[in-house]
């Protein structure tokens, strides 16, 4: 026992310890259900998993014969395009207006972040009574200006902005306090010697600022990016992907296909799959990007 508390108390081997955790359920929930799923992708089985069929590489060719799936791609790729900028850019502007420590900035930092604490079902519901065609409070809002009704979450071309202004909304706040964290880590003596130099706030910003906390900016950017590729709940809450696809995401797609009437377990795995590869390969890019560039 006393050998193997010495052993232990090494801070090298110590740390393990701290770690395993961590590891074990990042193996149990992540390296475990994505082997499963690859496994499930090569076989033709329903949720019941009776009657599986081996085909091999079968559901991977379908998958991009498959025009739903093809367009639901497509949907991710535009609602990550109009997320991730504004969610990352945006987030940043307003953080740097809120990062001195006043009872007004810190007011506005816990307003940005009470939909983060938010169940996504409690956020989806609420905007979906808001911008109701008949009862809801924007509807009436653009009647009292003499406006005719919007169905905002039924039109498309419009509902999938609709969709992306409700999930930035939601998740706006996280990435501003994390953005609020690295700017107060900046030492105040470097901008007190640019104010001595005649740099403005801009300047300082530019000069300062963005330089300092660039490893923060790629994480914010590899997250949401990762996140908005996959984004669910929302989607699935207030439009069901509807009008007429307009709005299916491809989670959203595996989703109806691993758990419709006529589920494919099979055929949805290998959708996950593809879509695990293409978060896998845009991490990656981002990645060696920001190691270029430290």
């Amino acid at each position: 026992m006393k050998k193997m508390m010495k052993y232990w108390n090494k801070p090298s081997r110590s740390a393990y310890l701290f770690l395993a955790p961590s590891v074990i359920l990042l193996i149990l929930f992540s390296v475990v259900p994505l082997i499963i799923a690859f496994g499930l992708s090569l076989f033709d089985v329903s949720i019941t998993m009776d009657s599986a069929r081996f085909i091999g590489m079968e559901n991977f060719v379908e998958a991009f014969r498959d025009s739903r799936f093809i367009n639901s791609l497509k949907v991710t790729a535009i609602f990550t395009g109009l997320e991730v900028p504004l969610q990352v850019l945006g987030a940043l502007v307003v953080a740097a207006l809120i990062t001195k420590n006043n009872i007004k900035n810190k007011f506005f930092r816990a307003v940005y972040f009470l939909p983060v604490i938010c169940s996504a079902t409690a956020i989806g519901i609420m905007w979906k009574m808001i911008l109701h065609s008949n009862i809801g409070f924007v509807t009436a809002a653009l009647q009292s200006m003499g406006l005719g009704k919007i169905n905002f979450l039924n039109t498309p071309g419009l509902t999938i902005f609709v969709v992306s202004f409700i999930s930035i909304w939601r998740s706006f706040g996280i990435s501003a306090i994390i953005y609020v964290t690295a700017i107060q880590q900046v030492s105040a003596s470097l901008y007190e010697a640019a104010e001595m130099d005649g740099a403005g706030k801009i300047r300082q910003f530019w000069h300062i600022t963005a330089p300092s906390i660039r490893p923060t900016f790629w994480y914010i950017l590899m997250t949401r990016f990762a996140g908005a590729l996959q984004i669910f709940d929302i989607i699935y809450i207030t439009t069901n992907g509807g009008p007429n696809y307009t709005t299916e995401s491809t989670v959203t797609y595996i989703y109806s296909r691993a758990f419709s009437s006529r589920s494919s377990m099979g055929y949805a795995s290998a959708m996950s799959v593809i879509l695990f590869a293409i978060i896998m390969v845009v991490t990656v890019i981002m990645y060696r990007k920001m190691n270029q560039e430290d």
